[in-house]
C-alpha cells in the first residue's frame, strides 16, 4: 500500500452555511436555558455571553429581543417538524391518534423548556410570538394533519361528527401541558412524581384514553 493510499481522507470542510447554522444553534441552545429559567425580563446578554461570546450574539442577533424570538421559533418548529415524523398513515384513523396524541405527551415530558417558553410568552401575551413572520401557518400544519385523521376516523365510522380540529389540539395539548406545567405543584401536594418513565407512560396512555373517548362518543 502507497503512503499516500494509507492516509486518512480528511474530514470534510463545513460550507460558510454550515457554519453559520452551527453557530446559531448554540447560541439559541445557551440562550435557551437562560430564557427557561429567567424569563425575558430577567435573561441577560452577558450571561448568554459568558458561554458564547458577545461579539458572536451581536452578530447574528440585533439584541436580546431577537434572540428570544429564535428560542420561540425554533421550540414551536422543533415540536412540528416532530409531529410530522409520527406514523399517521398505517392502521386506523383511531390507532393513528393515539399514537400522535402519546408522541405529544412524551415530546412536552422530554422538553420542559417548549412548556416553560410558551409559559412566560403567556405572560406577555403573545407579544413576540406576533413578531415572528410565518409562526402561525407553520403551527396550522398539525391542524391539517388532524383534520385528515378526523375527516378518515369518520369515514371509517369510528369518529362522530362536529369534532373542530382546533379544539382536538387543544384538549391534546392541554392534557400533554399540565405534567411539565404543574409537576412540582402537584409533586409536593399529592407525593405524585410526573417526571419517571413511568409515569410518563401512564400518563401518555391516559390522555390518549380520554381523547378518544371524547371524539368516538355519540349521543
Amino acid at each position: 500500500m502507497s503512503d499516500q493510499a494509507a492516509k486518512p481522507a480528511k474530514p470534510a470542510r463545513r460550507s460558510h452555511a454550515q457554519a453559520r447554522e452551527e453557530a446559531i444553534n448554540q447560541i439559541i441552545d445557551i440562550a435557551t436555558q437562560e430564557f427557561v429559567e429567567k424569563g425575558l425580563a430577567g435573561a441577560r446578554i452577558d450571561e448568554i455571553a459568558g458561554r458564547a461570546t458577545k461579539r458572536k450574539i451581536y452578530y447574528y442577533f440585533d439584541g436580546k429581543d431577537e434572540l428570544y424570538r429564535a428560542v420561540l421559533e425554533r421550540a414551536y418548529r422543533r415540536v412540528r417538524e416532530s409531529e410530522d415524523a409520527v406514523d399517521t398513515d398505517s392502521g386506523t384513523a383511531l390507532e393513528a391518534l393515539r399514537r400522535l396524541i402519546e408522541h405529544d405527551v412524551r415530546y412536552h415530558s422530554q422538553h420542559p423548556e417548549l412548556v416553560r417558553l410558551v409559559m412566560n410568552e403567556n405572560i406577555h401575551r403573545a407579544e413576540h410570538l406576533k413578531q415572528i413572520e410565518g409562526l402561525p401557518q407553520g403551527n396550522r400544519k398539525v391542524i391539517e394533519l388532524l383534520e385528515k385523521l378526523i375527516a378518515r376516523g369518520q369515514a371509517e365510522g369510528s369518529m362522530r361528527a362536529g369534532i373542530d380540529p382546533v379544539d382536538l389540539h387543544l384538549n391534546m395539548t392541554a392534557l400533554s401541558f399540565y405534567n411539565v406545567s404543574n409537576q412540582f405543584t402537584f409533586a409536593h401536594n399529592f407525593g405524585v412524581d410526573m417526571t419517571s418513565p413511568e409515569a410518563v407512560e401512564r400518563r401518555a396512555r391516559q390522555v390518549a384514553d380520554i381523547i378518544i373517548a371524547w371524539v368516538t362518543h355519540k349521543d
